[in-house]
């Protein structure tokens, strides 16, 4: 496949502060990809610039074949953009807006379908200065597929929504990625999510790309322990390890034969993830 993301040495500083110190990263057509890392860590900072918002202190990019410093409208139509909080537009109707910014598009997607998908059908008449947050938000992920972007940036998407609405949006991203064939970036700070969505995730850690892989990726980077249970003297042990097998071998050989309630669980994707950051810390 395509590469629609490509990245290399990507630096960015305020004053003496330098905030990215040399992101590499690719991400290829059709793909779904999650940036974590904790705040401060310059997710923002590092969307904004593949986005063409913000002018890199250096390394190259390029966005759909494209340096964002020198995009042009042409380019910024391929591109969806949810940012993490908008702060206008207050009394225009919903329905009216999402119309008006479809009409910028040569081909939109139909206004009343997407407030449908999005679970907004009810608030369609309703000033966007009255909806909650959650409608709000979802609101926002409307604008920003609107016009069928290429590539979807989604800076903290599902901030305000309720569990169902998280369910509903989560689906409308996988079809989008699917169906459309769209490619998709998101930042979070929910660890489910995140290994719901994405096929692979980034971690940024001290400005740069710590790991980038699947979860199973992550933990094998990591090498959290793994932790092994089983039950002696009635009681309910555990130990944490980095070789389970051996473990095991070990259980069975001290209790000739199978070991009473026996598990090895595997680090979880927050467990992988917490031990990193701390170890950053």
């Amino acid at each position: 496949m395509s590469t629609a993301i490509s990245v290399r040495g990507l630096r960015m500083a305020y004053g003496r502060a330098e905030v990215l110190k040399g992101v590499d990263l690719d991400i290829r057509e059709g793909e779904i990809v999650a940036l974590l890392g904790p705040n401060g860590a310059g997710k923002t900072t590092t969307i904004e610039i593949l986005e063409g918002f913000r002018n890199r202190s250096g390394g190259e990019v390029s966005v759909l074949g494209t340096d964002p410093q020198r995009g042009g409208d042409a380019w910024r139509a391929r591109l969806g953009v949810v940012l993490q909080a908008w702060q206008d537009h207050k009394r225009w109707g919903v329905r009216e807006l999402l119309a008006h910014m479809g009409s910028y598009y040569d081909n939109p997607r139909d206004p009343d379908e997407l407030l449908a998908a999005l679970g907004l059908t009810g608030q369609a008449s309703q000033q966007v200065g009255l909806l909650s947050g959650g409608q709000r938000r979802r609101l926002d992920v409307a604008i920003g597929i609107v016009g069928r972007p290429e590539l979807l940036f989604l800076d903290e998407p599902t901030t305000g929504f309720d569990p169902e609405a998280r369910r509903e949006f989560h689906r409308l991203v996988e079809r989008l990625a699917t169906e459309d064939g769209m490619t998709i970036l998101l930042t979070t700070h929910d660890l489910a999510e995140a290994e719901r969505l994405a096929g692979r995730i980034a971690i940024l850690l001290g400005g740069k790309i710590a790991v980038c892989g699947d979860a199973e990726d992550l933990a094998r980077a990591v090498q959290a322990p793994s932790r092994v249970g089983w039950i002696e003297d009635g009681e309910r042990r555990t130990r944490a390890t980095d070789d389970p097998s051996g473990v095991v071998w070990e259980l069975q050989a001290r209790f000739g034969g199978p070991v009473p309630g026996l598990e090895v669980r595997r680090p979880t994707l927050e467990e992988s993830y917490l031990d990193l950051v701390g170890r950053a810390a």
